[in-house]
């Protein structure tokens, strides 16, 4: 194995080409940017409708005003996953799907990639591609266009046109349009909050203020939707990977903690105070809808315009991680095809929750059973770039002969899909939905414990069984 072989044939990263490049490993000459790029990269992603959504969803649990904004606060630290985990982006020279090689095996690593990478990557496609499509739609149906089947079939499509377009242009115009798109929307949300605060009741307390076990029932739900946000960017190594080698990781995790966490805080509170203005019946029609009966009928566009812009944002960001999972998985396709493969599945999905879901149904319902496989994950990550050091090599992760460095047992590392595995059985079994709740968590009043337990478990598990004879690796 050399290092010609998995590299790329001659490649600039510019924002007015198509980005050819995929999982190849990147030259240290073809390096470029600064750590605080990347905040922007985030950024735009986070001032999104689904955080007024998600800090509704708290209040309607029983929260009361000052509880749902600690809720909010603590879930925001976890955004500081993402930002360790970025860092070997850099250090290796390619892909996250690529990276977790060191953690799974050769072809453990596939299992892991298109389960998980996968299953991320088209939940989140369909869920902020929903939320466009809701919107967009019922704009539309305020001008005369009120077909309940095609006009959001028809939003969906569009929408998800442009954001395949931007995945396939990929990284170099990520970077230069995300800072324009995150200026954009936060003009466009602040707005939109400065309409919801004279609805705002300051002084709202729950009709029936919760205590005891149910306050904490509500709590760590409530908590669990918030945490699949942050834990579900396990693909930040990709939008990392182009700097050089040289950058610190602390301010890569800096960058891209603060860049996603700042909206995050900031509008899902926001969500909170917008529900405690709303009565009851607002939540049955959707906030969407509530949304468009509190603002003037020439910010409605605005707003939808602001849904539009951000799923694009999020959804770009997704589809162009999930191309290079299929290229982690094996799938002989060059970066370009595997995109458009990732949107017409991710449109797929979309217009099958288009009709058969309202918004907040669907986000609820999907955020909370994310943390199975993304919580554990994502601890196993975190422990793995801290063992190393943030030490990896790019040569060593592509080679793929039996008894290379990551062929660990048979392809397969035993700590690695262990600690996966476990951690997920423990997380399901302490999670609590409206359609699952775990042995765990019923037995305790339907407190959810799925992030700290399932995270806890996966990450014990693997640095424990990493130091045996199980994690040994090859050619060391």
């Amino acid at each position: 194995m050399t290092r010609e072989r998995i590299g790329a044939d001659e490649f600039v990263d510019v924002s007015t080409q198509p980005e050819t490049r995929g999982i190849e490993v990147i030259g240290d000459a073809e390096r470029h940017g600064r750590a605080r790029d990347l905040f922007f990269v985030w950024a735009a992603p986070g001032v999104s409708i689904l955080n007024f959504t998600i800090g509704a969803t708290l209040i309607l649990l029983g929260l009361e005003i000052w509880q749902a904004v600690a809720v909010i606060l603590v879930a925001a630290l976890l955004w500081v996953f993402p930002g360790i985990i970025a860092a070997s982006g850099p250090a290796s020279g390619t892909s996250g799907s690529v990276v977790t090689r060191a953690m799974y095996g050769i072809i453990g690593n596939k299992l892991f990639v298109a389960f998980v990478g996968w299953f991320i990557g088209a939940v989140f496609l369909a869920l902020t591609w929903l939320a466009s499509s809701f919107m967009g739609a019922d704009l539309l149906r305020r001008v005369g266009l009120s077909d309940p089947v095609w006009v959001p079939i028809g939003v969906t499509i569009v929408v998800s046109a442009v954001t395949i377009a931007v995945a396939i242009f990929g990284h170099a115009l990520i970077l230069r349009i995300y800072p324009v798109m995150a200026v954009l929307l936060f003009v466009i949300f602040v707005g939109v909050s400065l309409f919801i605060l004279p609805t705002v009741n300051w002084g709202y307390t729950a009709a029936h203020p919760l205590s005891g076990i149910a306050l904490w029932s509500a709590i760590t739900v409530g908590f669990t939707i918030l945490a699949s946000s942050p834990l579900s960017f396990i693909n930040s190594p990709d939008l990392a990977r182009y700097l050089p080698r040289s950058t610190k990781p602390s301010h890569i995790a800096a960058a891209t903690a603060l860049g996603g966490a700042l909206p995050f805080v900031v509008f899902t509170i926001v969500g909170v105070l917008l529900a405690t203005g709303l009565k009851s019946g607002a939540f049955s029609a959707g906030i969407d809808v509530a949304l468009f009966d509190l603002l003037p009928g020439w910010m409605g566009p605005l707003l939808v315009i602001g849904v539009i812009v951000n799923t694009i944002a999020l959804n770009a960001m997704t589809a162009y991680s999930s191309s290079m999972s299929l290229q982690a998985i094996g799938f002989k396709l060059k970066r370009i095809p595997a995109a458009i493969i990732v949107g017409v599945v991710g449109t797929a999905l979309t217009i099958y929750l288009v009709l058969s879901s309202s918004l907040l149904e669907a986000a609820n319902l999907l955020l909370q059973f994310l943390v199975v496989v993304s919580g554990p994950a994502m601890a196993i990550f975190v422990v793995d770039v801290i063992r190393r050091r943030n030490v990896y090599d790019g040569l060593d992760l592509f080679d793929d002969r039996r008894g290379g460095r990551f062929w660990y047992t048979g392809g397969w590392s035993i700590p690695g899909i262990t600690a996966l595995a476990i951690g997920g059985i423990a997380t399901a079994l302490c999670l609590s939905t409206d359609v699952w709740t775990g042995a765990l968590s019923a037995a305790i009043g339907h407190i959810d414990l799925s992030v700290p337990v399932g995270m806890t478990v996966s990450a014990l598990l693997y640095a424990l069984l990493s130091r045996t004879r199980l994690g040994k690796e090859g050619r060391l």
